[in-house]
């Protein structure tokens, strides 16, 4: 279970994208619907509408990958999309002090359209809700696109509330990829967008503050349902961006090239989970107004609600046609390593913890992978690659396991053939050179012959 978030208090203005985006394009084709069908009272003031609870179709081009419109009757909890993640918001290392539950009282639905997540406080126990899809479930294909959006309405009630919708990738980190698409602290009415990657401390995204816009003004956003979203663009896999959106509009765009392409592909090239919760105190409210948070003064029962969570994608290497974000494969056939041989499931079983080997190319279907590019997992006969036990050091074995997401399974193709395991930060290895029926391993990253592979 995903656990740690940090998040960035100020970051310097970046000039923001001039195109018109996908969640404009959205927003003028339900202006454009609205007003076919006479309904004219309102309509510009769509993304404000507490009555905004469907789901917008995908523009022309993309595919829907993912939605909910929380649809459930009043008082139910959430739907199977979703998993509660529980603790004591200390662990979450933030400095948050809710303790977040999987209560209706913190996290139902209201019969109406809505996921409200509300936090309740009492003689200074506070305890809230936090909310994840059940895996990493979303990504941008390489040479597409990747759109995630929120209508949300921000909790009232003063200083330490924290409502986050945020997405989050398998592993360890902050290597394995955050990405903040709307935070707010204390009840300000404002917004900001970051992402986290790299190391911790420092590194090339500033951690454990991130690259982020800093809060900016979002007037109205505690009173109404606005748009949150981010657009993780791919179709340049040499420069790479993601740009954070409010009510359509741009405001803020993270380039690959302000850190790193191995940093940037060990973050964002593969699937990630979205989450929604709403914290109280910890770093970023205590860091913004300088004092505690909560306080004495802060009200019980803020709520952040949800109108609807939906993301879109394009095809690999296309602005137009459907696509998978994630759920399509790039290639199947086999993969071929040191001397031409070939990655083998052994015997060809799908038993938990089969060896995964080199062996002399046969064609037959147990050297048969897909390799689905989004989120870096490796496939055959509907098993994952895995390194066992999710271990991190040199020399554990790699074999099949059931496809779950975890950053076991996520092996990021690299230009120079590697297959980089960011969780360990380890490279897929042919054992000492070991030859036909040799079990593969984890190895620190050498550029070796014995670690280059060619993809179906």
């Amino acid at each position: 279970m995903f656990r740690t978030r940090f998040t960035a208090r100020s970051a310097p203005d970046r000039t923001v994208r001039t195109r018109i985006s996908a969640p404009a394009l959205r927003r003028v084709a339900a202006v454009i619907a609205a007003i076919s069908l006479g309904l004219l009272t309102d309509v510009f003031a769509l993304g404000t509408s507490a009555s905004a609870t469907t789901v917008p179709g995908p523009p022309s081009g993309w595919s829907t990958v993912f939605s909910d419109s929380f649809s459930g009757s009043s008082g139910s909890g959430i739907d199977s999309q979703w998993m509660y993640d529980t603790g004591a918001g200390s662990t979450f290392g933030t400095g948050e002090i809710e303790t977040m539950t999987n209560s209706t009282s913190n996290v139902h639905q209201d019969g109406a359209g809505h996921l409200d997540i509300t936090a309740l406080g009492s003689g200074g126990n506070w305890t809230s809700g936090r909310v994840q899809t059940t895996s990493a479930n979303v990504g941008a294909p390489a040479g597409g696109e990747l759109e995630v959006t929120a209508s949300i309405q921000q909790p009232t009630g003063g200083l330490g509330y924290w409502p986050a919708f945020w997405m989050l990738g398998p592993g360890q980190w902050p290597e394995n990829g955050e990405i903040d698409i709307m935070e707010d602290v204390n009840a300000l009415s404002e917004v900001s967008g970051t992402i986290h990657c790299g190391t911790d401390p420092g590194g090339p995204c500033n951690e454990s503050n991130g690259i982020g816009s800093g809060l900016r003004a979002c007037s109205g956003c505690q009173s109404g349902f606005h748009t949150y979203t981010m657009i993780l663009n791919r179709t340049n896999t040499s420069a790479e961006s993601i740009t954070f959106y409010l009510d359509g509009a741009s405001y803020f765009t993270v380039n690959e090239s302000q850190v790193g392409t191995s940093t940037w592909q060990a973050a964002f090239d593969h699937n990630l989970s979205i989450i929604l919760d709403l914290a109280m105190g910890g770093g970023y409210p205590n860091g913004v107004c300088g004092c505690t948070s909560p306080t004495g003064a802060t009200s019980s029962g803020g709520t952040m609600s949800v109108a609807y969570v939906a993301a879109y994608s394009t095809s690999s290497g296309s602005s137009g046609g459907g696509g998978g974000g994630g759920t399509g494969a790039s290639g199947t056939g086999p993969i071929t390593g040191y001397q031409g041989l070939c990655l083998d499931d052994r015997s060809a079983s799908t038993a938990l913890y089969n060896p995964v080997q080199v062996y002399t190319c046969n064609g037959t279907a147990a050297q048969q992978w897909s390799v689905v590019q989004a989120g870096s997992l490796i496939k055959v006969f509907g098993m994952c690659l895995d390194v066992d036990a999710a271990g991190t050091a040199d020399g554990t074995k790699v074999d099949l396991y059931t496809c779950n997401g975890t950053g076991s399974q996520v092996f990021i193709p690299e230009s120079n053939g590697e297959l980089y395991n960011p969780q360990s930060n380890k490279c897929l290895d042919d054992t000492a050179y070991g030859g036909s029926g040799t079990q593969l391993q984890i190895w620190d990253c050498a550029d070796t012959a014995n670690q280059q592979w060619k993809l179906p």
